[in-house]
C-alpha cells in the first residue's frame, strides 16, 4: 500500500493545481516523485463524485468539483476555489480573519503575521497557510513593485531570446538566438538573430542596433550572459575586457542587472517574448540573413506602428520625440580585433601569430593581455594599461623597441659613433681628438678600439687617459696596446745634474801628459788601405 501524504500537503497539492501549476512544478518544488502528485490529483478527483469530508463553510452537502489531472478543468477549479465559489477545505485562518485583515492593515507581511499568530494566538499552522490566506484577501504582501520609467535617451535594455530555427536543404535544423535591445523611453527596437552567444556576436549585434537607430544612449542595461559578464556582481561586476574597449568607444555605461531579478529590464524580458510570440512563432527560415531580413521588415512595419500597451502610444511617434535626446555616434566603427592572455618569455618578448613583440623587462615572466589586428599588436598589464604597442610582423620576425632593452645590454656600437665619440669627449679634450684622429687612420676598425678607450675609464682616472691620449697624439701612435704603454711611463722624465769632477775619473790632462811621455802621437793619422792589409 501506498504512503498517504499529510493533510496539509494534500491540500498543498490540491491548492497549487488550482492555482494553474503543472504536475511537474508541484513535484519539483514540494519534492515529490510526478506519479505521487498525479495520484494524488486523480485520487481527489474520483472522490469529487462523493461527499467531502470536510465540506466548504456555506456549501454543506454539496459535492467536490475537482476535475481530472490533465484537463483544463484543474485551473479552472483552482480559480474557482481561490475565488471561494467552489469547494474546498476551510482555511486554518478563518477564525482569525480579523486579526489578519488587521495586521494587513498596519503593513505587516504574511511572515511577521505568522510569527504574531504562533506567540498570540498559539497559531499551529504553517506559514504557507497564512500565505495563502493572505492572498486570499487580495492584500498586497511587503511593499509593491516600483516602476522603472526613463528619461530620453537615458537607457537601452538588451537581451537575449530564442529565434527561429534554420532549415537546411539537407533538412537538417539548426538553433538561433534572438538579440534584441528595447529603448527604456519609447519602447523603439531592433532585433537580430545570431547563431552564438559569443562576445564577438554581441557586439557586433549591439553595433547594428546603435546604428540602426541613429545615437547612443548613456546607459545599456543587460543580463548577466558570459559574452560580457566575466564576473557577476551587483556592485562590481567584472566585464569582459573587449566590452570595456566597446564601452570606451562608443563612450557608453554597460550595467549589468542583478543576477536572479529579471524584474530590472522588464521591458526587455516583455519585448523578447513579444517578438517571439509575433514575430517568430510557427516560422523556419532557411538561413540567417533571410531571418535577419524578415526580423528588419516587421520591425518597420509591425512593431513600429503599433500602440504600445504601457505608454499608450505608437512606438514610432514615441521615437521620433526620444531620438534628439540620443548621443551622436563616433565616426568609425569599433575595430575587430582578436584577443588573449599571453605569458611574457625570458627574454621579454610575447609570441602573437608566430611573431614576437618586446615589453618592458619587469613583466618577464607575469601574464599580460594582447589584443592585436591587422596592422596593430597591443600588450596590457593586469590593470588593462597600455605598456606597449608594435606593427604587426610576419611569421618568425621580432619587433622589439629600444626602450624594452636593459642599458647594460646595449653596446657602444648600437649606440653610434657618435655617441661613443661623446663620451670620449666627457673624458677630455685630448682623448676625443685622439679617438676622431684614430677613426680616420683605421676607419672601421677603430670602432673596438673607440670601445677599448671608453672601457679605460672603469680603471683609470679620467685626467691620466687624456695625458696618455695626448702623448699618443703626439708620437701618431693610434693602437689601443700603444695607448696602454702609456699609462706605465712616469708622468715626468728627472733631469740628472752634470759632473764636472768625479773622484773615480782622472782629469784629461793626466790623460794626456801620459800619451805624450811614451812619444807616440797623441792624434795619429788613419792608416792607408796597403798598410791596413
Amino acid at each position: 500500500m501506498a504512503n498517504e501524504l499529510k493533510v496539509s500537503m494534500q491540500e498543498t497539492i490540491v491548492t497549487l493545481a488550482q492555482q494553474g501549476w503543472s504536475i511537474r512544478r508541484i513535484a519539483r518544488e514540494l519534492g515529490f516523485h510526478r506519479g505521487t502528485v498525479a495520484r494524488h490529483l486523480r485520487k481527489r478527483a474520483r472522490d469529487g463524485d462523493s461527499k467531502c469530508t470536510i465540506p466548504p463553510t456555506g456549501l454543506e452537502g454539496s459535492k467536490c468539483t475537482i476535475p481530472p489531472t490533465g484537463s483544463e478543468g484543474v485551473s479552472e477549479a483552482g480559480s474557482a476555489l481561490a475565488s471561494g465559489t467552489g469547494s474546498g477545505r476551510r482555511s486554518l485562518c478563518e477564525q482569525y480573519r480579523e486579526q489578519i485583515e488587521a495586521k494587513l492593515d498596519l503593513g505587516l507581511s504574511a511572515r511577521r503575521i505568522h510569527q504574531n499568530l504562533v506567540e498570540e494566538r498559539g497559531f499551529d499552522g504553517g506559514y504557507d497557510s497564512v500565505k495563502r490566506f493572505c492572498q486570499s484577501l487580495g492584500r498586497c504582501l511587503g511593499l509593491p513593485p516600483r516602476r522603472m520609467e526613463t528619461e530620453p535617451g537615458e537607457e537601452l535594455q538588451v537581451d537575449f531570446g530564442t529565434g527561429a530555427p534554420l532549415v537546411h536543404a539537407d533538412g537538417r535544423r539548426q538553433r538561433t538566438h534572438l538579440f534584441r535591445m528595447v529603448l527604456g523611453y519609447s519602447r523603439k527596437a531592433y532585433s537580430e538573430a545570431v547563431l552564438r552567444q559569443t562576445t564577438d556576436s554581441f557586439i557586433r549585434a549591439l553595433e547594428n542596433g546603435l546604428r540602426y537607430l541613429g545615437g547612443v544612449t548613456r546607459t545599456v542595461v543587460i543580463d548577466n550572459l558570459k559574452a560580457a559578464v566575466k564576473k557577476a556582481d551587483w556592485f562590481d561586476p567584472e566585464l569582459n575586457p573587449k566590452i570595456v574597449a566597446f564601452c570606451q568607444h562608443y563612450n557608453i555605461a554597460i550595467l549589468p542587472a542583478r543576477p536572479r531579478h529579471p524584474e530590472r529590464k522588464g521591458k526587455v524580458e516583455k519585448s523578447v517574448d513579444y517578438a517571439q510570440e509575433n514575430a517568430l512563432k510557427g516560422r523556419t527560415f532557411a538561413s540567417l540573413q533571410e531571418q535577419n531580413r524578415f526580423l528588419l521588415h516587421w520591425e518597420q512595419t509591425v512593431a513600429d506602428t503599433r500602440i504600445h500597451g504601457t505608454t499608450k502610444r505608437q512606438v514610432r511617434a514615441a521615437f521620433e520625440q526620444e531620438r534628439p535626446a540620443l548621443q551622436p555616434l563616433p565616426p568609425t566603427l569599433f575595430p575587430c580585433f582578436e584577443e588573449g592572455r599571453r605569458t611574457v618569455h625570458r627574454d621579454a618578448h610575447v609570441e602573437v601569430d608566430k611573431a614576437y613583440y618586446s615589453v618592458p623587462i619587469e613583466y618577464v615572466r607575469r601574464e599580460v593581455w594582447v589584443r592585436w589586428d591587422g596592422r596593430v599588436v597591443r600588450v596590457y598589464d593586469q590593470n588593462f594599461r597600455q605598456i606597449a604597442i608594435h606593427a604587426r610582423k610576419l611569421d618568425g620576425q621580432f619587433s622589439t623597441q629600444p626602450g624594452h632593452i636593459p642599458a647594460e645590454k646595449i653596446s657602444g656600437v648600437e649606440r653610434g659613433t657618435e655617441w661613443m665619440l661623446r663620451r670620449a669627449g666627457l673624458m677630455g679634450t685630448h682623448c676625443e681628438e685622439w679617438a676622431r684622429a684614430m677613426l680616420a687612420n683605421r676607419g672601421i676598425y677603430g670602432l673596438r678600439v673607440l670601445q677599448g678607450l671608453l672601457s679605460l675609464a672603469g680603471k683609470h682616472p679620467a685626467r691620466q687617459i687624456d695625458e696618455a691620449c695626448r702623448k699618443a697624439l703626439v708620437c701618431e701612435a693610434f693602437r689601443l696596446r700603444d695607448l696602454r704603454r702609456l699609462f706605465n711611463l712616469p708622468e715626468e722624465q728627472p733631469e740628472l745634474p752634470f759632473l764636472d769632477r768625479h773622484p773615480l775619473i782622472r782629469e784629461l790632462n793626466e790623460y794626456n801628459a801620459l800619451v805624450l811621455g811614451s812619444g807616440a802621437d797623441p792624434f795619429p793619422a788613419a792608416p792607408t788601405g796597403t798598410e791596413a792589409q
